[in-house]
């Protein structure tokens, strides 16, 4: 009473082992208790038991699917002939898979043939109940839907007797995938989760569908490597089709962020990391870099035995290039036009803890300033190859100066530099080659 609408839900169990194990009847004796439930809850309501409140009925012949089918439908008609439903006011017949124990394809065969044969097929609501003994309940689900069902019961993640009821998050991401609106608005999967293991006490698998904590991850470094292109692709060409390998959905729909796609441990390669140092801090180094620098990651997470996280990249990286980590320290620059079109290039560096003046001539300031090291130092390191991006719009952006070199017997490494100022990230950048190389051995810096 008091409700706007209500079902009133009655069933009883029909397959051959409880109408012999458990009542010890046969069947006329189960269709009995099936009619004369349905008869209580006609006198009842026509009594004006639910006062207002607008009921429908609905029953289950429970444990459907170990009931023969023609048995099956018998007993609904009786139900039928009791309630009399009719197309304006339609009678749920729900067909449990109480204990899952066949594929998928028999239970939606079952469905299938029930819809075709039940009488007054019009004035019922085909409902199914599955659960996930064998595992397949949302392929069961999925194919019985198809098959005639028009109504699904299920659970939240699946909870239930056993091994759970259907996963009607699970059935409603499904269709959501496929273009179709399951009519569930599912945009904060991260706190259904908290509700749902709160109030039952029982967790979310990291890796069930759609919703553990690992579903969007990647570890393995060709995975990461194809996610790193595809996000790369969603964000130049801001399309609304989503389709990225290994992601099936956007994690943003259900309220996901995408920090956690790429995650890093020793099965991790060049696309993981450079896609984490892109997102987190706007480094998009050039593929050769990206290889270089995952060895590094790579003996990192060797060494350390687990997943390293993105500030710990971030730190190593960082260390690795930026952080003027050798006998070199670039203080400040200065370069003016000189003879033929070249320019004349001055620079202050610190080399052991004492500041050291080069000069140096070249086409550019990256030129001259490796020929002051030339002339300083002995360096025999040539640039290969140059790239340069920015990072932020206006008084906050910072330059990102990648160079490539060559030493003498044909290893090449890069040195990476970051600045306010483009030309001075450059010279930054050949200054961490230069400690790079020192450090390998390739450029024997003196004091």
């Amino acid at each position: 009473k008091g409700a706007p609408s209500a079902i009133v839900h009655f069933y009883n169990s029909t397959s051959t082992a409880q109408r012999r194990v458990v009542f010890g009847m046969d069947e006329a004796g189960i269709t009995e208790i099936a009619t004369s439930a349905a008869r209580l809850v006609r006198e009842l309501h026509e009594a004006g038991a639910a006062g207002d409140t607008v009921v429908r009925y609905q029953y289950s012949p429970e444990s459907f699917t170990g009931t023969e089918l023609a048995y099956a439908v018998e007993i609904c008609e009786a139900v039928m002939d009791v309630l009399e439903p009719t197309p304006d006011n339609r009678l749920i017949l729900n067909l449990p898979a109480t204990v899952e124990m066949a594929t998928p394809n028999t239970y939606a065969d079952q469905i299938e043939w029930f819809s075709r044969t039940i009488k007054n097929r019009d004035s019922i609501i085909l409902s199914v109940h599955p659960h996930n003994d064998r595992g397949t309940a949302v392929a069961a689900t999925e194919l019985a839907v198809m098959a005639g069902a028009e109504r699904v019961e299920g659970t939240l993640f699946g909870n239930g007797e056993r091994t759970g009821n259907v996963d009607i998050i699970t059935l409603s991401l499904n269709l959501f995938t496929q273009g179709v609106d399951p009519g569930l608005v599912i945009d904060d999967i991260n706190e259904l989760i908290r509700t749902v293991e709160y109030c039952n006490q029982l967790p979310v698998h990291p890796r069930h569908p759609y919703a553990g904590e690992l579903v969007f991850t990647a570890f393995s470094g060709s995975h990461q490597d194809a996610i790193n292109k595809g996000m790369k692709e969603v964000r130049e060409k801001k399309g609304d089709q989503w389709d990225v390998p290994y992601l099936p959905m956007d994690p943003a729909d259900v309220g996901r962020s995408y920090e956690a796609i790429i995650r890093i441990n020793s099965q991790s390669g060049k696309g993981g990391i450079a896609y984490l140092l892109e997102t987190d801090h706007g480094v998009a180094m050039p593929r050769r870099a990206q290889i270089e620098f995952s060895k590094v990651i790579q003996q990192l997470t060797d060494r350390e035995g687990h997943e390293v996280p993105s500030s710990q990249i971030w730190e190593v990286f960082s260390a690795e290039y930026l952080d003027q980590n050798g006998p070199l320290t670039f203080l400040r620059y200065q370069t003016v036009p000189g003879e033929g079109g070249k320019r004349d290039l001055s620079a202050t560096l610190r080399v052991f803890g004492e500041e050291r003046e080069i000069t140096g001539q070249g086409n550019g300031p990256i030129s001259a300033f490796v020929d002051g090291l030339q002339k300083s130092f002995g360096f025999e390191l040539d640039v290969v190859d140059y790239r340069e991006h920015a990072v932020g719009t206006g008084k906050e952006t910072t330059a990102y100066a990648y160079v490539e070199m060559r030493a003498p017997d044909e290893t090449t490494l890069f040195g990476i530099g970051r600045h306010e100022n483009i030309v001075e990230a450059s010279l930054r950048a050949v200054v961490s080659a230069a400690n790079r190389a020192q450090r390998m051995g390739l450029f024997p810096i003196k004091n």
